[in-house]
């Protein structure tokens, strides 16, 4: 789905070449770039032919050896680079990124137009290895702003699984349409990102990300952006792993913005304490013949230096999922980087964006489907609030108390290119080939209206995250107001508005927590008990939402709706290449 972008916040974003600096004015497409990491040549976007595009280039040394479950180093080189290909892809499990079966998808109800769809969110082309660390670049220099608003990606895979080489990533249609940088970036995922080794560094796949960001800051003016306009947006674990940032580098956040799309660190039943961890740890050891508890942690580590890095994963189901919420490996309070209590913590200053799909069960729902197992619609009710609307809602209240401009979000649109299943609604990641642009098939003139507005509206944050929203006519967050954002909402474009209570109303019974030490606290009341209306701006002004969650919910704690997430996910490779 390629289009032509309306929106243009200022006139500063649409100058034309003749206002720009000569370094600017004078830039050929794929020109050589000076880098920390070395001089990298690039080449024209496949897609957008006036786009420059530099793939693998390294941000990390390969963490290989000794740097295997070891904190990651920068990486610094005068060797010129090509920025041909992507890089490597962070090591997954055996089959993630294996599509189903034509008979699977048959079973599960799964549309032609719904495998196009699936396809372009997996990875089945990837080459995977440790030295994975590398981040990849759009830019368009020779319009357009002088110094560009930059918009980093940090994909999803619940900490298991993805990559930046994901066709639904490719940044070029953002950089051509909206005049900013595109950069995304690997990070280690499972036991190698996130192990539960007692005496080492945790959290190494956001360090990673920490790691990459600074290579921006410290390089993206050279590819004609400004460092002091860095935004991280992810989705899913990706959004999760923006908002643990927000958090962990508070008081030197380097990005001037932060977009969280289905994902908190609220979310999930994030994150592992550090005994959990540990149980995992030292059960792959165990399987490895490295060592159990009773070993010594430092012989464990060196044992599991010397396995190969598809042993080690090998081993990893075999645990009984006990390492991790999601079948594997993943955030773990060190309370350096992951916290045990969030209440505590207070979010770097820095405006937020934040929200959620309608209803993002319809992605799980159907690999469940994939599994044989078919669930009441009351549960997949239970599931959208209690995985993602009311962490996303307890999240935004975070950032508003903590005095930073706020909005959030909440997306409807249903496409016939990205209808994966006729009941698959706005389901979990439907957004992300819409903002970049990168949908597949066909898209309806309605499809197109609305990609274009929510593109623009993603860019305009980036490019002053401080007011950006506010000139695209958006109301801050306030759980008062008709202040909640309903996106493609009856597939109109403009700015719907409703009371977040709308949908947040029955979080009350929920359990979610900015308490991680237990996750099974009730949220707190996210609204004013008042009866919600709706307004909107060349949209319809329906207070009904099509998928709406608002329905009988007081079952989730008979149900225990908490769901246990390692008992869901890891449902095969399907879960893995899709989900999150």
């Amino acid at each position: 789905m390629k289009s032509f972008s309306f929106f243009c916040l200022a006139a500063a974003s649409c100058a034309f070449a003749n206002d720009l600096e000569p370094r600017a004015a004078n830039w050929t497409v794929g020109q050589t770039v000076a880098t920390s990491s070395g001089p990298v040549s690039g080449h024209p976007a496949t897609n957008d032919s006036e786009v420059s595009e530099y793939l693998g280039i390294p941000f990390g040394q390969a963490p290989i050896g000794d740097l295997r479950f070891a904190a990651p180093i920068a990486f610094s080189g005068t060797e010129p680079l090509s920025g041909t290909d992507f890089g490597f892809s962070c090591p997954v499990l055996a089959g993630a990124s294996t599509l189903p079966t034509a008979a699977e998808l048959a079973a599960a109800n799964i549309t032609a137009a719904g495998i196009e769809a699936l396809g372009i969110l997996s990875n089945t082309d990837a080459k995977y290895s440790e030295d994975c660390l590398y981040l990849n670049v759009w830019t368009k220099p020779q319009v357009g702003e002088v110094k560009k608003a930059v918009l980093v990606w940090i994909y999803g895979g619940g900490f298991t699984s993805g990559s930046s080489s994901i066709p639904a990533y490719n940044g070029a249609n953002i950089a051509d349409q909206e005049d900013v940088i595109v950069v995304s970036l690997n990070y280690r995922l499972n036991i190698l990102g996130f192990p539960g080794n007692p005496n080492g560094t945790k959290n190494l796949g956001l360090l990673d990300q920490r790691l990459a960001v600074e290579w921006v800051r410290d390089n993206i003016e050279n590819f004609g952006g400004d460092p002091t306009r860095i935004t991280l947006f992810g989705q899913s674990a990706g959004g999760a792993s923006v908002d643990a940032y927000s958090y962990a580098w508070a008081s030197d956040p380097i990005a001037a913005g932060f977009i969280s799309e289905s994902g908190t660190i609220f979310s999930w039943g994030l994150p592992n304490s550090q005994a959990t961890a540990l149980k995992g740890w030292n059960a792959v050891a165990g399987i490895l013949g490295c060592g159990n508890s009773s070993s010594d942690s430092s012989a464990i580590l060196a044992c599991m230096r010397q396995q190969t890095w598809i042993v080690i994963l090998e081993a990893v189901p075999a645990t009984s999922r006990t390492a991790s919420i999601l079948g594997g490996f993943g955030p773990t309070v060190d309370d350096t980087v992951i916290f045990s209590n969030y209440s505590e913590r207070t979010p770097a200053k820095v405006p937020m964006l934040l929200g959620n799909n309608n209803y993002e069960g319809g992605l799980f729902r159907i690999e469940f489907a994939l599994e044989g197992k078919i669930f009441p619609d009351f549960f997949w009710t239970e599931f959208n609030l209690q995985e993602f609307t009311c962490p996303c809602g307890l999240r935004a209240n975070a950032s508003v108390a903590a005095g930073n401009p706020t909005w959030r979000y909440r997306y409807f649109g249903v496409f016939p290119n990205m209808a994966v299943s006729s009941d698959a609604g706005t389901w979990h990641e439907a957004e992300v080939p819409i903002i970049f642009d990168t949908a597949p098939g066909a898209a309806t003139a309605d499809e197109v209206s609305i990609a274009n507005y929510m593109r623009g509206a993603w860019a305009a944050f980036a490019k002053d995250p401080q007011k950006g929203l506010t000139n695209h006519g958006w109301p801050e967050y306030d759980t008062k107001k008709d202040t909640l954002i309903r996106l493609g909402y009856d597939n109109i474009t403009g700015t719907n508005v409703i009371n977040p209570y709308r949908y947040d109303a029955d979080c009350v019974f929920v359990n979610v927590s900015s308490t991680n030490a237990s996750n099974f606290h009730v949220l707190p009341d996210l609204g004013a008990s008042v009866t919600p209306t709706a307004t909107s701006s060349g949209s319809s002004a329906s207070g009904t939402a099509t998928g709406g969650n608002t329905s009988t919910t007081k079952k989730s704690a008979a149900l225990g709706i908490k769901i246990d997430i390692g008992g869901w996910v890891g449902l095969g490779a399907v879960v893995v290449a899709y989900m999150l």
